[in-house]
C-alpha cells in the first residue's frame, strides 16, 4: 500500500470511530426527549392538543430546514463545515428545556411547544447535509458496516439512558429531577456534536453541482412516487396515536416515570433484537412485504395497548411496537434505494427526508384533535389500530400507474 492509500485509510478509521462515537453520546442523550419530554409536559398541565404540537410541529419545522438544506449546503465547499452549526443548533433544544420551570404554570407547555420547534428547524437543516457528509466521509464498502455498528450503538445507549434517567427521575424532586436531566442530556449531546466535527472531509465539487441541479425532475422518477406515497403514509398512520399512548399510560393506567423506562427498554430491546434479523427477511420477502407485516405489527400493537387492563401487559404493546417499527425502518429506506438512482442522491434524500417530517407533523395531530375533542383514549387508539393496518395492507395494493413499482427501472449505480 502506498504513502497516499495509507493516508486514506487512516482518515476513514478515524471518520469511522468519531460517527459511531456520535451517534453513541447522542444516544445517551436522546431519552431526555424522547422518552420522557411527553410525561414532562403532562405533569406541567399540557391538553391532549398540547402534546399533539409537541409531537407534531417539529416535523412541519423540519420540513422547512430540511427545503433550505440544499442552498445551505451549496454555500460550503466541505460539506462537514455544512453540518457544524445546524448540528449544535439542533442539541439547544436540551438547554431550552431546562428553563421551563422558571416561567408561569399557564405557560410552561407553550414554553415546551416553542423549545422543541426552533432547534426542530436547525435538525433539518442537519439532517440532510449530515447524510451527504456520512457518505463522504467512508468508502461504499464501508457505508453498510458503518451504518449496522452505529445502529447497534443508538440502540446500547438509549437503553441504557432510559433506564439511568427512569431511575433519577423517580428518586429526586420534581421539577429539579427533569431539569438536571435535560442538563445532563445537553452535555451529552455536545460531546457527540464534538466527534461529529472531528470526521475529516475532502471539499466535493461533484456534491455541490448535484445539488445545484434543478429537483424537478425527481418528481418523474420510475417509482419514486410510489416511495413517497408509502413512507408518508406509514409516517402518518404511525405517529397518529404517538402522544395519545402516554397519556394512556399515564392518565389511566397510573404509570410512573419508573415504568416509562421499562416501556421504553422493552421497545429498544425488541428493536435491537429485530435488527439482527432484518436483512435477511429483507432478502426472503422484499422490502414492501416487510413494510406491511410491520405496519401489521403496530396496528396490533395499538390495539393491545387499548385493550389492556394493567400496566404489565402493555409491555407487551411495547415489544411488538419496537419490533415492528424498527423493521419498517429498515424496510422503508431499503424500499427508497431501491427505488432512486445512484446519480442524484442528495436531492432525493432531501426529499426523502422531507416527507418522513411531512408525516411526522400531520400524524400527532390526528390523535390529540380527537381526544382534545372529547374522545375517550381507547377509542382514540382503536381508530389509530385500524389506521396501521389499512395502510400497512395499501402498500401491497395494485397501485394506479403513475404509482406502480411495475414501472420501475433499477438504479444507475456509478
Amino acid at each position: 500500500m502506498n504513502l497516499t492509500a495509507q493516508f486514506e485509510s487512516s482518515i476513514e478509521k478515524n471518520n469511522f470511530h468519531h460517527l459511531v462515537q456520535n451517534t453513541f453520546w447522542f444516544g445517551l442523550a436522546t431519552p431526555a426527549t424522547a422518552r420522557f419530554l411527553s410525561v414532562y409536559s403532562i405533569h406541567v398541565g399540557a391538553t391532549a392538543f398540547q402534546l399533539g404540537l409537541i409531537a407534531s410541529l417539529p416535523g412541519f419545522a423540519a420540513v422547512v430546514g430540511a427545503a433550505l438544506a440544499q442552498r445551505w449546503i451549496r454555500r460550503h465547499r466541505v460539506t462537514i463545515d455544512a453540518v457544524r452549526w445546524p448540528s449544535l443548533g439542533m442539541r439547544l433544544v436540551f438547554l431550552f428545556l431546562v428553563f421551563t420551570p422558571f416561567l408561569p404554570t399557564q405557560l410552561q407547555p407553550i414554553w415546551i411547544i416553542i423549545a422543541v420547534v426552533i432547534p426542530a428547524l436547525a435538525e433539518g437543516l442537519s439532517s440532510v447535509a449530515f447524510m451527504v457528509a456520512m457518505r463522504e466521509a467512508v468508502s461504499e464498502k464501508m457505508l453498510t458496516p458503518l451504518v449496522s455498528r452505529r445502529q447497534l450503538a443508538v440502540n446500547m445507549t438509549l437503553g441504557f439512558g432510559t433506564l439511568a434517567f427512569g431511575f433519577w427521575l423517580e428518586k429526586a424532586p420534581f421539577p429539579f429531577n427533569y431539569q438536571a436531566m435535560f442538563i445532563i442530556g445537553f452535555a451529552f449531546a455536545v460531546v457527540s456534536w464534538w466527534h461529529t466535527m472531528q470526521v475529516k472531509l475532502q471539499p466535493s465539487e461533484d456534491t455541490i453541482a448535484e445539488i445545484a441541479k434543478s429537483g424537478k425532475r425527481i418528481w418523474h422518477t420510475p417509482g419514486f412516487m410510489t416511495v413517497v406515497f408509502i413512507t408518508t403514509a406509514t409516517h402518518i398512520a404511525y405517529f397518529s396515536i404517538a402522544p395519545i399512548i402516554t397519556l394512556r399510560l399515564v392518565n389511566e393506567l397510573g404509570a410512573s416515570e419508573q415504568f416509562m423506562a421499562y416501556f421504553g427498554l422493552a421497545e429498544l430491546a425488541a428493536a435491537a433484537l429485530t435488527a439482527l434479523f432484518t436483512s435477511r427477511l429483507v432478502s426472503r420477502i422484499g422490502n414492501r412485504a416487510l413494510i406491511t407485516s410491520s405496519m401489521l405489527g403496530t396496528g396490533l400493537s395499538a390495539l393491545v395497548l387499548a385493550l389492556a387492563p394493567s400496566l404489565p401487559l402493555t409491555l407487551l404493546a411495547a415489544v411488538l411496537s419496537g419490533a415492528s417499527w424498527a423493521a419498517a425502518n429498515v424496510a422503508l429506506f431499503g424500499f427508497f434505494a431501491e427505488k432512486t438512482p445512484m446519480r442524484g442522491s442528495p436531492r432525493y434524500t432531501t426529499v426523502y427526508i422531507q416527507i418522513v417530517y411531512v408525516g411526522m407533523f400531520i400524524g400527532p395531530l390526528i390523535g390529540s384533535s380527537l381526544a382534545d375533542m372529547g374522545m375517550k383514549l381507547v377509542t382514540v387508539l382503536l381508530c389509530g389500530a385500524l389506521l396501521r393496518l389499512l395502510v400497512g395492507l395499501s402498500t401491497l395494493l395494485h397501485l394506479p400507474p403513475r404509482f406502480s413499482s411495475r414501472h420501475t427501472v433499477s438504479p444507475v449505480v456509478e
